[in-house]
């Protein structure tokens, strides 16, 4: 957050309206998805309050030594360009294979068409891209961690 100005801006004027949450641990900054055009969609969901969930693949987080997202952690998500556009805050987290993933949670991802097979489709690729750099590939059994958030500001 020490060089997104716009960022730190947002936090600041959450803080001023909340100070119950003055130290808790500075939220992670960050867009969602892998390219310019989904992250800005993304970001324009969770705006609206139409997203509600991300997936992680465990493996990736292990592999890149990152820890288990939890309840209670705060995000601001930005689009593409890193210009702050709300803040979420965690309020459930699931560790799922990707085999068991329902159309119902498909739909609080609010991706593309919201369809099962739109979220398997775009998550395969991406966990393809992302375990790529380890020598490793998704598989169906796989543990995808599915992060539950609400927009809060």
């Amino acid at each position: 957050m020490e060089n997104n100005r716009s960022a730190k801006s947002l936090w600041g004027d959450y803080l001023d309206k909340h100070l119950e949450d003055a130290f808790v641990d500075a939220p992670k900054v960050e867009y969602f998805c892998d390219n310019e055009k989904a992250a800005n969609e993304c970001a324009k969901r969770v705006q609206k309050g139409e997203k509600k969930t991300i997936s992680h693949s465990l493996l990736g987080l292990q592999l890149r030594n990152e820890r288990l997202p939890k309840i209670g952690d705060f995000r601001i998500v930005t689009d593409w360009d890193g210009q702050a556009r709300c803040i979420v805050r965690t309020t459930a987290v699931r560790l799922m294979p990707m085999f068991s993933i329902d159309e119902k949670y498909a739909q609080t991802e609010a991706e593309g068409d919201k369809s099962l097979i739109y979220w398997k489709q775009t998550h395969w690729e991406y966990y393809k891209q992302e375990l790529a750099p380890f020598n490793r590939t998704p598989k169906e059994s796989m543990i995808v961690v599915c992060e539950e958030f609400e927009k809060v500001f």
